[in-house]
């Protein structure tokens, strides 16, 4: 069966009082995906996730039916070979973000959302401590990919990030997981790295009129290269991924599918919808089994806590969906993780889910409440496309 998966990243809410208790999805209007939901069925998936709060990487792979645990896989293998970076067997792989720090407090966790780092990592590519290279490249915007090249690395070894803890605000240095020499010998030269970076991002040009400087670098999803099976080889689905940040793509490209490229696909509210979906369409009425269509904006317009901007891009969406709607092959509608907007972040709520062309349900609309009464039932993410979508 051909199959379009569209996944509308951190879809999944909380209920907004603004909204009289009615979560973004409940509260748009979506005539598309509410006749979707009577012709097909709607459920739930619950995140899988290691730490505190649910991740991309986890979700995006889960839904894929790749346990991240079980294959070892980590952000910073997907931002940083994302960001062009040559990872050898034996590099450690990191996901950073361009923070603002002061006193050791984290006060922003993307400085304002750095539009262009390129300056900033001039300054800091190619370092050299402990007989360790530090490879630094953008992964567009406040990310960058880091890897460290050298001898007697390894990836057991803690976040910086202090948001994917408990969202406390203190910085953290880094620290060995599993105690080994390799291991410790790691922590201890990523953050003399990190403090030098620091050190250097303090006195940067860029900074001296920027309300929130880019003064730090916050790192996590430590990760040795890994060699996954393909999708094609996998699910004998020839598999295309249609996407406009670098992350999707790379998820994509790592499970060896095709990356279609859209104009005006920028992982924005003003990404080319209309273009994503009438690619992906033109896609499966030709050579693909499989169209993975990701969508941002749901998720950075909670994490930013715009709530109203959340609904109304799904509306958006839900609009620009009409391009399907005499679409007779399967179509699954979901997301990696829900994003809460008053928390402004990843939360672990369950995920809503919706599979067209395999059957009906009695459901009416798609909506978190709606999903829950939905006969796919409560589904864990890495067992949804062996079971629900082939």
């Amino acid at each position: 069966m051909k199959t379009i998966f569209i996944v509308l990243d951190g879809l999944g809410d909380e209920e907004i009082p603004a909204f009289k208790n009615k979560t973004p999805l409940e509260k748009a209007k979506t005539p598309n995906l509410d006749n979707w939901a009577k012709e097909g069925k709607l459920g739930l998936l619950f995140p899988v996730f290691k730490g505190a709060l649910p991740t991309s990487e986890e979700g995006h792979f889960s839904l894929f039916g790749y346990d991240p645990e079980e294959w070892g896989i980590a952000r910073g293998l997907i931002t940083a070979s994302g960001a062009g970076i040559d990872l050898k067997k034996g590099d450690i792989a990191l996901r950073g973000n361009f923070g603002t720090v002061k006193n050791g407090e984290v006060i922003d966790r993307r400085a304002g959302r750095v539009k262009d780092p390129t300056k900033l990592i001039e300054g800091i590519d190619g370092m050299e401590i402990n007989g360790v290279r530090f490879q630094v490249e953008s992964a567009k915007e406040h990310r960058v990919g880091i890897a460290m090249k050298g001898e007697g690395l390894n990836p057991k070894i803690s976040d910086g990030d202090p948001h994917y803890g408990k969202g406390e605000k203190g910085l953290r240095k880094i620290k060995s997981l599993d105690n080994s020499e390799e291991a410790e010998f790691t922590a201890k030269t990523l953050n003399e790295f990190l403090d030098k970076t620091h050190q250097i991002l303090e006195r940067h040009p860029f900074n001296e009129d920027r309300e929130l400087p880019a003064n730090y670098i916050l790192t996590r999803g430590a990760s040795e290269a890994v060699d996954l099976p393909s999708f094609e080889d996998r699910y004998n689905q020839k598999a295309a991924c249609i996407a406009g940040k670098v992350l999707y793509k790379q998820v994509g490209r790592l499970l060896g599918m095709d990356i279609l490229e859209v104009d005006g696909a920028n992982g924005l509210p003003t990404t080319n919808l209309e273009g994503k979906f009438k690619k992906a369409r033109e896609a499966i009425l030709s050579s693909y089994d499989f169209v993975f269509v990701h969508v941002k904006a749901t998720d950075s317009l909670a994490e930013d806590g715009d709530f109203w901007g959340k609904m109304e891009f799904i509306e958006k969406v839900d609009k620009n969906l009409s391009v399907f709607n005499e679409f007779t092959h399967q179509i699954v509608v979901t997301s990696d993780h829900s994003t809460c907007s008053v928390m402004k972040s990843h939360c672990p709520e369950d995920i809503p889910l919706l599979i067209k062309g395999k059957g009906k349900d009695k459901t009416e609309y798609f909506s978190e409440k709606e999903c829950s009464k939905g006969s796919l039932g409560k589904i864990d993410q890495r067992n949804l496309f062996k079971r629900h979508i082939l």
